[in-house]
């Protein structure tokens, strides 16, 4: 392929990058702006193949049919639960492939025995570096929301020093790769297992509550990695890729922290979602109000405004289709239905958002945590499904609780609050949530969708 045709389309693939970025962020246009998106990283990956004559157009096919059959099977077979699982594994391929390519630079220049530039050289050992932290970074997030291991904080004493440690030595090799005139092999396999090693360290303390944040960071060292390995190779499309993967990430990260009213250092070294169950106040002496499905469902059938809290739990049960069938009936008997959208409900950003779009609920519904606080005043019922700490007023209450300060919707300042949850276990935070033992709120346990579901029979049957 001639290089100014390369060249062009780059820009236009480029381009498709920029608009499908931008169109993500509203839901009326996210969908489009994927398929944008994945025109645009489909046109460079093809480019680059034939310009650079890697491989044959024949293995160009067979790469894009396996690869798009497995992108195909894991969309298709993945629950949405297991979405945060899936941005986690591909932010962490993403950061491998990147130290791949680093590593093959590396590689080339040592076999042919030349000289690595300054400039390259630089950008390799960053490469390397930030490739490998993302990789076995977001390894540890899959695993611990998987629940492969403990999703609560793991730390031993000289932790921080250890990694502290670790990152100046890396950074030393590195620079001392950089400033010798040839390629030395031995440094070169240390800088990459320490990368390694430091994605394990910087991760394991984190926990569980904060994942939606780490996942949201893990994205923007991908994203950083890539820009890095297209300045190693030269290819500037691969550069403006990882830029906005990268830049999009930060400014999602810095969303996150606001939601959750921290700072990124405090995410990163506070170890805050590793609680101990019962810190913050106690609820020993306190009991529930339990209410059945015959009760709440008249109740929330004679409501004129409701709003439904979705959370985690929902996910679970994969009850949106219930949830939404729920609200029909209760639109259809004179009712204003509402969803309170969290910025960190679920286990990664705009979770419920995506959920709730698979059951068709309109978008103009879906109202974010500032707009929708203002609300609850007036709401006859608030119905809870699945949310814990994101309605914990003892982020407003209790000075001596892990979540104080947090921003949390005004759940508990509605006329009435139903929850819905398997049991009284505690959220990510590890705490009592003092919502559920309010005079207002009534508990109705059981499985989401199973409850949702006997909900709407009998709102049916009224």
């Amino acid at each position: 392929m001639p290089a100014g045709l390369a060249e062009l389309l780059y820009l236009v693939a480029s381009a498709l990058f920029v608009v499908g970025l931008k169109w993500l962020g509203s839901p009326d246009t996210a969908r489009n702006g994927n398929r944008l998106s994945g025109a645009g990283m489909l046109l460079a990956v093809v480019v680059t193949l034939l310009t650079m004559e890697i491989v044959t157009p024949l293995w160009i096919v067979v790469g894009l049919v396996v690869g798009s059959g497995l992108g195909y099977w894991a969309a298709r077979t993945v629950p949405m639960t297991g979405m945060p699982q899936m941005v986690a594994l591909l932010n962490g391929f993403g950061g491998l492939a990147s130290l791949f390519v680093g590593a093959a630079e590396f590689l080339r220049y040592e076999l042919r025995g030349e000289t690595i530039p300054t400039e390259t050289g630089i950008t390799i050992q960053l490469t390397l570096l930030v490739g490998g932290i993302t990789f076995t970074g977001s390894v540890i997030a899959w695993a611990k929301l998987q629940e492969v291991m403990t999703g609560r904080p793991v730390v031993f004493p000289g932790i921080r020093l250890l990694t502290l440690a670790g990152l100046l030595a890396a950074l030393g090799l590195g620079a001392y790769q950089v400033v010798t005139p040839e390629a030395f092999l031995a440094p070169f396999y240390v800088v990459i297992a320490i990368a390694l090693v430091l994605g394990v360290l910087l991760v394991i303390p984190i926990g569980g509550a904060d994942m939606p944040v780490v996942i949201a960071l893990l994205n923007s060292y991908s994203g950083i990695a890539a820009a890095m390995s297209g300045f190693v190779i030269g290819n500037q499309v691969l550069i403006v890729a990882g830029a906005l993967v990268g830049s999009s990430g930060v400014i999602l990260t810095r969303i996150m922290c606001k939601a959750m009213n921290r700072s990124l250092w405090n995410v990163v070294f506070g170890a805050f979602g590793g609680a101990v169950a019962g810190s913050g106040k106690s609820a020993e002496g306190l009991t529930v109000r339990q209410v059945g499905a015959e009760d709440a469902a008249v109740q929330l059938a004679y409501a004129r405004f409701v709003i439904v809290v979705p959370g985690y739990g929902l996910a679970v049960a994969q009850a949106q289709h219930q949830v939404r069938e729920l609200a029909d009936l209760i639109e259809k008997r004179g009712g204003e239905v509402k969803y309170a959208i969290h910025p960190v409900a679920g286990r990664m950003p705009g979770h419920m958002n995506v959920l709730l779009a698979e059951a068709n609920v309109p978008y103009e519904k879906l109202v974010e945590m500032a707009d929708i606080n203002p609300e609850f005043p007036r709401a006859d019922v608030v119905l809870v499904v699945g949310a814990n700490d994101v309605v914990n007023p003892a982020a407003r209450n209790d000075p001596g609780s892990p979540i104080y300060g947090m921003p949390i919707l005004d759940a508990d300042h509605a006329q009435s609050v139903i929850v819905m949850k398997r049991s009284m276990n505690t959220g990510f935070a590890g705490i009592e949530n003092e919502l559920f033992y309010l005079p207002k709120t009534a508990m109705l346990f059981g499985d989401a969708k199973a409850s949702l579901s006997k909900l709407v029979t009998e709102m049916k049957a009224l």
